[in-house]
């Protein structure tokens, strides 16, 4: 265990964030999973911009790889474009 004061707010901190982490990744997943369930073309055009917002809020963070971001939002945008 950490001795030093630093040592033991870096802890407390690291816990926070990873709890933070944990719940934006989740929210996002199912949000992805809800977008990809609609079968209406203009109740995906509405949601999409709003999980475009997460999937870009993960990877500005980095939490999800750029990459990972893009390839998401590209499949999701195809997807939400064959519907219509």
């Amino acid at each position: 265990m950490a001795h030093h004061k630093s040592s033991l707010k870096r802890i407390r901190q690291d816990e926070k964030r990873r709890d933070q982490n944990r719940f934006y990744k989740k929210t996002t997943r199912t949000a992805i999973k809800r977008l990809r369930g609609l079968e209406d073309a203009t109740d995906a055009q509405g949601f999409l911009p709003k999980v475009i917002s997460m999937i870009d809020r993960l990877a500005k963070r980095g939490t999800w790889h750029k990459n990972k971001a893009a390839n998401l939002k590209s499949g999701l945008m195809k997807r939400v474009a064959a519907l219509g």
